[in-house]
Parts: structure tokens; sequence; C-alpha cells
């Protein structure tokens, strides 16, 4: 059984999404009935498990086109038998106040479980399969927005991919140089904040005075989820091209009293709506205090990776702040290299921040979507700093600017509960009076 099911989760690993870009209509009635067989559950174990990778390796031969009319074909085909729901509500509104009654709340239950789930459910019994569905939903998501019907399935696969990846089933392990070299490769592809340029990069963000932690699940145990690389230093960090300095002086870690969080990267687009983020910082920093008693600041240098796009809608408050730039001009980063224009622009740069960060808002949330990730896990904002990243992307993005959210281990809860009860933003005295905040 088991060779049987490894050579058809091999064929799926290898095969890449090629293939037609509709399915023709002998096509279409042969996935079809493979979903149907799949649905119908016939046979015992090992029948179903060669059903669900022969659809797999299906799935996976499709062009784009074809995968949106297998998942449409799940979808609009598959869902609770009308007739069946009606029929077996009508027994559990007559049953309600009787013995019958329960009997009649399961069976509505049971009516109304679409097939959907059957066909998906079989997919976690294979050995990637779990994966599998996680990629299935990131091409589910891509067709979302253009195609409305197919909310239903996503909703399915969501809430199964939500109870599978609970975080008391993930577990926090410490990604070192001496990981696997699948890993390693693993890291560099899915960095998401802090492009990781070469092996040297990535050996010096690995180093000593380094920490890079990650959830992983029990079904991708080479897969990270999500993970987090942080700095131990000795002081609150404001410049991103200074920590990541391949060629400065290792720190002893031993020393460190303050650990900086500089990049939180999810990897996996088919988990979207699904928060790890929260659990993961907890987590590391407790394994953190444990490792070095002396810590006792944890805080972040993070991006402002919406403020540009703010501005260019906005572009008035460019002139309530003092700033005669425009938003092209800040964004080439050209005016830093003006020691005296650099010094004159520092002070309406920083105010610019920190009313985009109190004011702008989406919805009642902050528009910042880093703003929403820390401030919803308990931080506060602590600092902004000006030429904090230079890079063509740090001008690009933020014209230049950082900032640091602190976590305070006393403060997270309450912050947490006033950021989601009331939407407070918490944030330091000199941010607030940089955004004139009473």
């Amino acid at each position: 059984m088991e060779n049987v099911v490894k050579r058809s989760l091999k064929r799926i690993r290898k095969i890449v999404g090629g293939g037609g870009e509709t399915l023709n209509a002998r096509e279409r009635n042969r996935v079809r009935e493979q979903l149907n067989e799949c649905a119908a559950r016939v046979g015992g174990e090992v029948s179903a498990r060669n059903r669900a990778a022969r659809l797999g390796e299906t799935y996976l031969k499709l062009g784009d086109g074809g995968r949106r009319e297998f998942l449409r074909l799940i979808a609009m085909e598959f869902g609770p038998d009308p007739q069946a729901v009606a029929t077996a509500h009508e027994t559990w509104q007559a049953a309600i106040g009787t013995p019958a009654q329960w009997d009649a709340e399961t069976g509505l239950r049971a009516a109304m479980r679409s097939r959907r789930i059957r066909i998906l459910t079989q997919f976690n019994a294979l050995p990637q399969g779990v994966k599998f569905l996680v990629d299935l939903r990131a091409d589910l998501l891509r067709y979302l927005d253009d195609d409305p019907e197919l909310a239903a399935l996503d909703r399915e696969l969501e809430a199964r991919l939500t109870a599978w990846f609970d975080v008391g089933f993930l577990e926090l392990r410490r990604i070192t140089w001496n990981s696997p070299a699948v890993l390693l490769e693993k890291l560099i592809e899915y960095e998401a904040v802090h492009e990781i340029r070469s092996w040297t990069d990535l050996k010096n963000r690995l180093d000593s005075d380094r920490r890079c932690y990650a959830f992983f699940h029990p079904r991708m145990p080479m897969e990270p989820l999500i993970f987090v690389e942080v700095a131990l230093t000795d002081h609150l960090a404001d410049n991103i091209q200074v920590l990541l300095d391949e060629h400065a002086p290792v720190f002893d870690a031993r020393r460190a009293d303050t650990a900086i969080f500089y990049s939180i990267s999810n990897t996996q687009a088919g988990l979207r709506g699904i928060s790890f983020g929260n659990f993961l910082l907890k987590r590391v920093i407790d394994d953190l205090k444990r490792d070095f008693p002396k810590l006792r600041t944890f805080a972040t240098l993070s991006p402002i990776p919406q403020l540009s796009g703010w501005v260019k809608r906005n572009p008035g408050v460019l002139a309530e702040v003092g700033i005669e730039l425009d938003a092209a001009q800040l964004a080439t980063g050209e005016w830093s290299k003006n020691r005296n224009t650099a010094r004159h622009l520092r002070e309406p740069l920083l105010r610019l921040a920190a009313r985009y960060l109190a004011q702008a808002k989406s919805g009642s949330l902050p528009y910042e979507p880093v703003a929403r990730f820390h401030l919803g896990n308990g931080a506060r904002i602590e600092r902004l700093n000006p030429l904090g990243d230079t890079s063509f992307k740090g001008f690009k993005q933020s014209y230049g600017l950082m900032m640091n959210y602190l976590y305070n281990p006393d403060e997270i809860e309450k912050n947490v509960e006033s950021f989601v009860t009331e939407g407070t933003v918490a944030m330091s005295a000199g941010v607030r009076r940089l955004a004139k905040i009473d």
C-alpha cells in the first residue's frame, strides 16, 4: 500500500502546472468522474488513498485555466443536496421536543455536510496531501476575486485548514546554519521583508548573535509556515543596513539585553486568513528569555510598506507637515545624499509617518498592515527612524523610514484588549507628540 501511495505522490511532486488552459468535454467528464468516485468513498483505505493520489495528479497536470475549471466543478456540483437538506430540516422541525429530536438533528447535520468536504479530506491521508491542499487553496484565492461562485469552496477549505493548522498542533523550531540545506533554501525563497542576497548573507543571519525561529506542521516538516529573524544586541536598532552588515563584528550574545525582531515572513499563500504570528512572537519571547535571562527589551525594526502609497492618494499631507518635495521626488531617495536637505527633511518626515500611523484608517483599524499586525499582538509604536532603510525598496515604500514596535511583556494583554475593543493605537509619548495627539 505505502509503495503505491509513494509512487503516486512522487508523480504529483514532479509534475508542474502545464497542459491546456481549459478542459475539453472529455477531460471535464473524466475529472467529474474522478470527483464523484472520491465523494462516494467506495472501497477501503487503500482505494481512497489511490483515488486521492490520482485526482491530485490530474489537478497538477492542468494549466491555470484547467485548474480553475476543476475547482469550479467541486464548488458548483459537490455542495449539499438542497432536497436532502430540506427534507432533513422538515424532519428536525417536526421532531423538536420529542425523543427523536437529537437523531433528527444529527440527520440535518449530515445532510448539510457537503461532498466537497469528503473530497478534500481524502488528501489528508496522503504523505504530501496537506501541502497539496495548502497549494490548492493558493490557486483558489487567485481566482476568487474574478469568480465569486468559488467562495463557498474557499470557506469550507479555510475552515478545514484552520482546524488542521491550530497552533496546538504546530512545533516551534530554531533554524540554524546546520539545519538541512533544503530548509535553508526555503528561508531564502520565502524571505519577504529583506531579501537574502547570498549564502553569506544567510550565514550572517544565523550567526551566534542571531536567532531564527519557525512554526512547522507535523505533516509539512520541511515547510516553515511562518518564521521570524532576531538580532541580539545592546540597543534599540534603528537602521536595517547596519543590522544586516555581513562585515560587522559578531556581537557577544551573552551581553545582549535587547532582542530585535527584524523580519517576519508568512510563507504559505494558501494559509491566508489563518494567523500564527501572535503565537509565534509570544513563544519566541519565552524561548529567548529562557536562554538569555539578561534580555529586557523585545522590539522590532519594521518597515512601513504602505506609507508612500497612502501619500500618493493624499498628496496634500506633504505640505501640511512642511515637505516641499513631491511624493515621486521623496521616493527616489536622491535628497538623502545632500546632508543639509536630509537634515531639513528629518522632522517633517517624522511628523508625516506619525500622522499616518495615528490617523490613516482602513475601516476602524490602522491602514498600515504591519501596524495592524503588531498592535493586534500587543506591541506599541515606540520610535520612528529616519533613513532606517536606505535601499531602493526602503525609499520607494517609506522614504527611508523604519520604526520600532516595542513588546513589553507586562503590557501586551492590556494593549491587545484596548486595540481590539476600542481601536486604541498604543504609542510612546514621543510619537504622540509628532502626531500631535493629546
